[in-house]
């Protein structure tokens, strides 16, 4: 499996490795069809229906198999708060800060060097115009979000100099260039080259900030790739074959076609998903890139977790739009077996650093683990979808998993700094700094950017019996319901470290419909009251509708238990024998070195547990740790020194190792590795007798 061991950030971006794949056999390609009939077939009317204005992370008002429709960004305000200050933090420093280290790596220069504005070499990976793209959708969903004059100006000047070096025919690509322009969109080229991936990051970024700003200058441009470049000559037969090395086109694709109309865009992304049977691959090489081969004959999560994740994206969106049975069937086959089986507690799947892949089931090493940012992203993006088709509270759970814990982690608390892997356990001694502000595969620090910057968007939904609630914050939102009713939502809160929520509704007038209220799975116990009566059947990991005829100046209180609870894992997951991971609300917590009294290692304390082990847990407000966190603290046991080291093999005594007492601190997992480096563990072992 070579081929599955190859990581983004080992890809070496040169011609001769790209030369070194070009033995995968593809079958004779036939003439193309003519440009000329490219883009007949959009809407143009379709481009503003509904308003630019008015589409969310998705637009899915017209996509018929979507049961919940997507509220805009711009209609939540997110404000004081736990995301409030993340998010304050990442359009005032993150995104600036990532556009001067792209500047400074040479991301921009490789555009600039094809209109005679530098004289450099291109640098960085094959990938790296997408590293631009990702970029340009974070200043897209911020502007969402409010105008900020120097953001903006800095990202039209990006974008001119980006469209500048497209061609005539409508390609646009800044690494096959020169002495790369033969290997163009090769079937061999595809799998490993990204020209696709990158234009479905640059179609994102794209729509993402026309959709702040109405400018669309780089969605024309990357209508024009697609119409004139991609769907005359790439395709059944007779255009020549194409296949996803890197899934990200299709969901690009097919949200381009829900804003513009064109159907071939559409059925472009349902070909690829079906895999071009012209191209013919090694099995190994279809497993890792999660493409190649029909999406609906996939059985489980394997491959490069990214690229799953992606491909997951696009056969939902797929299923959004035309209902196929068979891709529905695969999506949930494929969600089962990634969360009963191969999903970390912090909601970070891929479990294996070679090939950055998903693992056998239960294999979830916790020192070993991968766990990249940008998979824990595609499992948000990837729930997110299913979300929407169902409106099922088990995919809201996910996200909320995910974002608070997997993703959370991936960016320091100063928004400097980036985890391209989140392990669940980490050992100084290794040498390894597991944040940086840079990596030259630097997929994760904009990707991160962007998901905090469409945050609003995944706050609520909309149906056609009301609005869905789904994540809680102190928040407003300011839109209006499917009839057109206006509507106003205000939520109080000090979540998560609280489970207390209070949420004001205000209807233009007196208006039926339902509110339906996520009840988290997580929660043991909860009570919602309106207007301060109890209401019956709060059930938790569903969503609680409340129908009636809101009137105006209604309050839904909603009191969460935030015990902290302990986990245990499937019994076959081999490292987590004997061990429990603590969390509370929607948080997962770990143990830092730092924390714990002095000379104590984590690799030699244990829990000592009841039957009821939620007992001896105390919890602490902090507000001057780590920006204000709650601490959770619990009595434990270190071993005696010298009792873990002094055999690696000893006979079988039968007698408990010989420990003390002491005090254990905890701290949430995203909060880890933002003061000095020192060991840190999710998984505790238990102290059995």
């Amino acid at each position: 499996m070579a081929e599955s061991k190859i990581s983004r950030r080992q890809f070496v971006s040169s011609a001769a490795r790209l030369a070194a794949v070009a033995s995968f056999p593809a079958k004779p390609l036939l003439a193309s069809a003519s440009a000329a009939t490219a883009s007949t077939t959009a809407d143009p009317a379709r481009l503003d229906d509904p308003g630019w204005k008015d589409q969310g992370i998705e637009n899915l008002a017209k996509s018929p198999h979507a049961k919940l429709r997507d509220i805009p960004v711009r209609a939540v305000t997110i404000e004081s708060g736990f995301w409030g200050r993340r998010r304050e933090i990442n359009v005032t420093k993150s995104i600036p800060s990532m556009h001067d280290l792209l500047e400074a790596n040479g991301r921009m220069n490789n555009f600039r060097r094809l209109t005679g504005k530098s004289d450099g070499q291109q640098i960085g990976p094959v990938f790296s115009d997408s590293d631009v793209y990702k970029w340009t959708e974070a200043v897209g969903f911020a502007l969402q979000s409010g105008d900020r004059p120097g953001l903006r100006a800095t990202a039209e000047k990006l974008i001119d100099e980006v469209i500048a070096v497209q061609e005539p025919n409508g390609y646009l690509n800044t690494y096959y260039q020169d002495d790369r322009k033969s290997l163009r969109m090769l079937a061999q080229t595809q799998t490993t080259g990204h020209e696709l991936y990158n234009m479905g990051h640059m179609l994102q970024g794209a729509i993402a900030y026309y959709r702040a700003t109405g400018d669309r200058k780089l969605l024309d441009a990357g209508i024009r790739f697609i119409d004139d470049f991609l769907l005359p000559n790439y395709g059944p037969a007779p255009k020549k074959p194409i296949v996803s090395g890197h899934p990200e086109i299709e969901l690009a694709l097919i949200e381009l076609y829900r804003i513009t109309g064109n159907k071939r865009q559409l059925e472009l992304a349902g070909y690829i998903l079906e895999g071009d049977k012209r191209i013919e691959l090694p099995e190994t090489r279809t497993i890792y890139m999660f493409s190649g081969t029909p999406f609906t004959a996939r059985t489980k999560m394997q491959g490069h977790a990214v690229r799953a994740m992606y491909a997951c994206c696009g056969a939902t969106d797929y299923f959004l739009e035309t209902g196929d049975d068979a891709y529905w069937k695969t999506l949930n086959l494929l969600w089962n077996d990634m969360t009963s089986r191969k999903m970390y507690v912090t909601g970070g799947v891929g479990s294996r650093a070679e090939g950055e892949a998903f693992g056998d089931a239960y294999e979830l090493p916790n020192f070993r683990a991968y766990g990249e940012s940008c998979a824990a992203i595609g499992n948000m993006m990837w729930n997110w979808r299913m979300l929407a088709a169902t409106g099922d509270a088990k995919f809201t759970d996910v996200i909320e998993r995910a974002l608070y814990n997997g993703i959370n982690s991936g960016m320091s608390l100063d928004g400097t700094m980036y985890c391209y892997r989140n392990p669940l356990a980490f050992d100084p001694s290794s040498g390894e700094k597991i944040r940086n502000p840079w990596y030259d595969v630097t997929c994760c620090p904009p990707n991160l950017e962007r998901t905090f910057a469409s945050l609003p968007g995944y706050f609520y939904s909309a149906s056609e019996d009301g609005i869905y609630v789904h994540l809680y914050d102190n928040s407003r939102l300011d839109w209006h319901l499917e009839n057109g009713t206006g509507l106003k939502i205000v939520q109080t809160t000090n979540y998560p470290w609280d489970g207390g929520i209070a949420i004001a509704i205000s209807a233009a007038r007196p208006s039926e419909f339902t509110l339906h209220l996520r009840i988290p799975g997580w929660c043991d116990h909860a009570e919602v009251a309106l207007n301060g009566e109890n209401i019956a059947g709060v059930t938790p990991g569903r969503y609680l509708p409340i129908r009636r005829n809101w009137s105006g100046g209604e309050i839904v209180r909603m009191k969460l238990e935030m015990t902290p609870q302990v986990l245990q894992a499937n019994p076959r997951v081999a490292d987590d024998t004997g061990r429990v991971a603590v969390q509370r609300g929607p948080l997962v917590y770990c143990l830092e070195g730092l924390d714990q009294p002095d000379g104590v290692a984590l690799n030699d304390v244990a829990l000592p547990l009841r039957s009821q082990p939620d007992t001896d847990f105390t919890t602490e407000f902090r507000s001057d740790l780590l920006e204000g966190i709650v601490v959770l603290h619990h009595p434990g046991f270190v071993a005696e020194a010298g009792e873990s080291e002094r055999f690696l093999y000893s006979p079988y005594e039968g007698r408990p190792r010989k420990t003390r007492p002491v005090p254990l601190t905890f701290i949430p997992y995203y909060a880890w590795s933002n003061r000095m480096t020192t060991a840190m563990q999710v998984w505790t072992p238990v102290l059995t007798s």
